[in-house]
């Protein structure tokens, strides 16, 4: 089968299209065809040798495939060959064919197709949990979406809006960017590539801040934010897409009793009471028509080194998905 791996860091380049022998499911396994692979920055992170955890070489990234079940091993009980599944992976995901287990598996609902199966799953969830679990946001509240356009953006402000927030503020960089978080539900919109956008967000809030502030850019982008906070404010950082790490001065949040918190999904799907009962909640958002997932491009699997230069040229809207 074909699969794109990379045996050293760095750039889009060191992704090879290759081939490489099928894999058998174990036991409690079954074998996938994927139809769909999700692209994400932490793909490119881990590509880059700059993942939140160590990534072992060689490595073949890729978190999210959607695909049907083409063979099963002996206990399997909940699946059988021909199903439609969906399924968040630790690697693997750019290939033709991935054996998983199937306690991680979840069926993908009649009249949702593979892209759109494939794009909720990691981001939806870290949409979901960064606003709830770990921003805490509570009705009336505001918030503040960086990348707003992007595969979580697009899923926060949509989120956001659901969970009763006030001023749903979204951030990016061009007019197009923006005008689509607009038509996703964002009631403010600010260019965070122009000067004076903090206080911009300022204005909007009347001078208190922003109760929420989801932050995956890096750098300045989030030292500037830390200033949009309000008191008791919570800014949630889930990857520095910049690549630029921030220098931060913890004691500067004290005066107006304000949080930073990180974000990681994998600790997420270790706690299935969490895991479970959200992506039952997004799948619900989905088949009532209240979530829109938007697929900003699909792309055949050997061209993942140029979806990855145009991901990290911020030159999409939405989700980007690979197809073998």
């Amino acid at each position: 089968m074909k699969v794109i791996k990379f045996e050293k860091f760095g750039g889009p380049e060191v992704l090879q299209w290759t081939e490489t022998a099928k894999p058998q499911p174990a036991e409690n396994e079954v074998l996938i065809e994927v139809k769909a692979s999700g692209v994400n920055y932490a793909d490119t992170a881990r590509r880059e040798g700059k993942y939140v955890v160590p990534t072992k070489l060689p490595y073949v990234p890729g978190s999210e495939i959607a695909g049907v079940i083409v063979e099963t091993g002996s206990g399997v009980r909940k699946f059988r060959k021909g199903d439609r599944v969906v399924a968040l992976v630790e690697s693997d995901g750019y290939s033709e064919y991935v054996a998983v287990n199937e306690r991680i598996l979840t069926p993908i609902p009649d009249g949702v197709d593979d892209e759109q199966a494939v794009a909720l799953p990691l981001q939806g969830l870290s949409a979901y949990h960064i606003l709830k679990t770990m921003g805490r946001l509570e009705p009336g509240e505001s918030v503040l979406i960086h990348a707003a356009a992007g595969g979580v953006g697009t899923i926060a402000v949509q989120l956001a809006k659901l969970f009763g927030a006030g001023k749903i503020i979204a951030t990016a960089s061009t007019k197009e960017k923006l005008a689509h978080a607009k038509s996703m539900g964002a009631t403010h919109l600010v260019n965070y590539s122009e000067d004076g956008w903090v206080d911009k967000v300022k204005e909007i809030t009347e001078g208190k801040g922003v109760d929420v502030a989801l932050e995956m850019v890096g750098g300045e982008v989030f030292n500037q934010t830390v200033k949009c906070l309000a008191p008791f404010g919570r800014l949630v950082i889930f990857g520095a897409a910049s690549g630029e790490q921030a220098t931060f001065h913890p004691g500067q949040l004290m005066r107006k009793n304000q949080s930073v918190i990180g974000f990681f999904l994998p600790q997420i799907m270790r706690k299935p009471e969490l895991f479970q009962s959200s992506f039952k909640e997004l799948l619900g958002y989905m088949a009532n028509g209240d979530l829109k997932l938007t697929i900003g491009g699909t792309y055949p699997l050997e061209e993942a080194a140029e979806v990855h230069r145009l991901l990290q040229g911020r030159k999409t809207i939405g989700k980007l998905v690979l197809k073998p």
